[in-house]
C-alpha cells in the first residue's frame, strides 16, 4: 500500500476528529461528535494494520479481549462511577504511550537488525512519551482512588513535599539528559528504567496532595498528558495520525483545564500544589455561617413549586449520588403542564468530572435548550421565582462572593440566593467538597428539604399527579 494512500486516508481521519471535538462542544451536538471522532480512529487503525504487515491473530484477539472488557464494564458502571471511569480511561492511555515507547526502544536500542536509526530526537521522544505516560497513569489511578472512595479524598500534605517533588523531577530529568546521549548502551537502558519508576512515583506524589474538590480540573489535565504522551509517541513510531489525534487531545485538555480553573477562579498552580481541601475542611455547625435552617415538607415545597411562574434546578453531584435524574425530568415536565417556565442551570465544576451534569440530564432527555450555562442564568436570576438546588454546595455558596475569608471566595457561582425562592434538597447539613458551611442555607429565601434527592423529588411528583 502507498504512502501516499496512507497519508490521504490519515487526513480523513484527522478532519473527522476535528469535526467530532468541534461537535463536543455542544450537548446537542456531542453524541455525533463522539461517534464521528471514533469513526475517524476506526478508518486509522484499520488502515495502519493493513499496512503494518502483522500477525492478525494476536492483534484480533487483542481487539476482542479489550472490547469485551470495556463493553462490560460501561454496560455495568452507573452514572455516579462515571469519573473514576474517565480518571481509567486517561489512565489506560498513558500506559499504552508508555509501553509503546518502551517496546521501540528496545527494538531500536537491541535488535539485531533494527529498522530505524536510534537519533537523539527519537530518545528524547521517548523520553517523553514514556515518562508523561507513567505520570499520566499513576496520577490517574490515585484520582480513581479518591473519586471512589477507595484512598482519603483530602488533600495529603506534608513537610518538604514541593522539595521532594522538586527533587524527583530534576532526578527524571538528569537521567533523561545521559539517556539521551547514550540510548544504546546498557547504562542507557538502566536509565530508561529509572525514569520509568521516576514517572510512576512523580504521578502519585503530583497527585495526591489535590483533594476531592479539585477533581475535575485534575481529570481534564490528566486527560491532557495522556493525548501529549501519545503525540510523543506518534513521533517515537513515525505514525502521523497518532501525532495529530494526540495533540488534539492534548490541546483540548488544556483548554478545558483552563476553563475548569476559571470557573474556580484559580490558577493551575494553586490547584496542583496549594493542597486545598487539607487545612480549611470545619464540620457543620462548627465556624462558617451560622443562623436559622428553615425546613420544608414535600406538601410545602409543591405548594411553592405549583404557584411559581419559573424554576430553575441546579443540580450537582448529590443529584448524581441519588440518581435523580430522570425524577427530576419528570418533575419538570409536570411543572411545563402547569405552564411554569423550566431551566438547569449549569456550573462549569458541578460533579467531580467536566460536564458531569450535562451528562446525567443527557441520559434523563432533557432538552437541550433547557440546559442554561452559569453566565446565561445569573443575569436573570433576579426573576426567577424559584431555584431548585439539588445536591450543590460550593457551587451555589454566597461565601464565594462576600467572604474573604472563605478559601473559595473569588469563585465564580450560580447565584441562586438571589432568587425569590431557594429549595435545597440535601440528605444533612454537612459541608460539600470544600469542606466549608454554606451561608445558602441560613438564607432568608430558603427553605431546607431534607432527604434522598430521589425519593424527596418522587414525593413532589406524586403530590403533583394526587392534585
Amino acid at each position: 500500500m502507498s504512502l501516499p494512500f496512507i497519508n490521504f486516508v490519515y487526513v480523513i481521519s484527522a478532519a473527522l476528529f476535528i469535526f467530532g471535538l468541534k461537535m463536543l462542544s455542544s450537548p446537542a451536538t456531542a453524541r455525533k461528535g463522539n461517534l464521528l471522532s471514533s469513526l475517524g480512529m476506526l478508518i486509522a487503525i484499520i488502515i495502519t494494520l493493513m499496512n503494518a504487515g502483522l500477525d492478525y491473530k494476536w492483534i484480533f484477539l487483542g481487539i476482542l479481549i479489550g472490547s469485551g472488557i470495556g463493553a462490560f464494564v460501561a454496560i455495568r458502571v452507573e452514572m455516579t462511577s462515571m469519573p473514576e471511569m474517565v480518571a481509567l480511561f486517561n489512565g489506560f492511555g498513558g500506559i499504552s504511550s508508555l509501553l509503546l515507547a518502551w517496546t521501540e526502544y528496545h527494538q531500536l536500542a537491541w535488535a539485531e537488525h533494527p529498522h530505524r536509526e536510534l537519533s537523539v530526537f527519537i530518545s528524547i521522544v521517548t523520553f517523553l512519551s514514556a515518562f508523561i505516560g507513567g505520570v499520566t497513569f499513576s496520577g490517574s489511578m490515585v484520582a480513581f482512588g479518591k473519586l471512589s472512595g477507595k484512598i482519603t479524598q483530602k488533600a495529603v500534605v506534608f513537610k518538604g513535599q514541593h522539595i521532594m517533588n522538586a527533587g524527583i523531577l530534576g532526578t527524571a530529568l538528569v537521567a533523561a539528559t545521559i539517556f539521551c546521549i547514550t540510548p544504546a548502551s546498557a547504562l542507557g537502558y538502566v536509565l530508561f528504567a529509572l525514569i520509568l519508576v521516576v514517572a510512576l512515583g512523580f504521578g502519585i506524589t503530583s497527585t495526591i496532595p489535590i483533594g476531592g474538590a479539585d477533581m475535575p480540573v485534575v481529570i481534564s489535565l490528566l486527560n491532557s498528558y495522556s493525548g501529549i504522551a501519545a503525540c510523543a509517541a506518534g513521533f517515537v513510531i513515525s505514525n502521523n495520525i497518532l501525532i495529530v489525534a494526540g495533540a488534539l487531545v492534548g490541546a483540548s485538555g488544556i483548554i478545558l483545564t483552563n476553563i475548569m480553573c476559571k470557573a474556580m477562579n484559580r490558577s493551575l498552580a494553586n490547584v496542583l500544589f496549594s493542597g486545598f481541601g487539607s487545612t480549611t475542611a470545619v464540620q457543620a455547625g462548627d465556624g462558617g455561617p451560622q443562623g436559622e435552617v428553615r425546613p420544608a415538607s414535600a406538601e410545602d415545597v409543591y405548594y411553592i413549586l405549583e404557584a411559581a411562574d419559573s424554576v430553575a434546578f441546579v443540580p450537582g453531584y448529590g443529584l448524581a449520588v441519588a440518581q435523580a435524574q430522570h425524577a427530576v425530568k419528570e418533575l419538570g415536565d409536570l411543572l411545563e403542564a402547569n405552564d411554569t417556565e423550566v431551566s438547569y442551570a449549569i456550573h462549569p465544576v458541578a460533579g467531580r468530572m467536566p460536564g458531569h451534569m450535562n451528562v446525567l440530564l443527557a441520559e434523563a432527555n432533557v432538552p437541550y435548550d433547557q440546559l442554561v450555562e452559569m453566565d446565561d442564568i445569573n443575569p436573570r436570576m433576579d426573576s426567577v421565582d424559584v431555584c431548585v438546588v439539588i445536591g450543590a454546595n460550593d457551587v451555589v455558596n454566597p461565601a464565594a462572593l462576600d467572604d474573604e475569608s472563605s478559601p473559595i471566595y473569588g469563585m465564580p457561582i450560580i447565584e441562586t440566593h438571589r432568587a425569590k425562592t431557594v429549595i435545597v434538597l440535601k440528605r444533612s447539613m454537612n459541608p460539600g467538597f470544600a469542606g466549608i458551611q454554606n451561608a445558602l442555607f441560613f438564607a432568608e429565601n430558603a427553605r431546607m428539604y431534607f432527604g434522598d434527592a430521589k425519593a424527596s423529588i418522587q414525593a413532589l411528583v406524586a403530590e403533583f399527579k394526587n392534585d
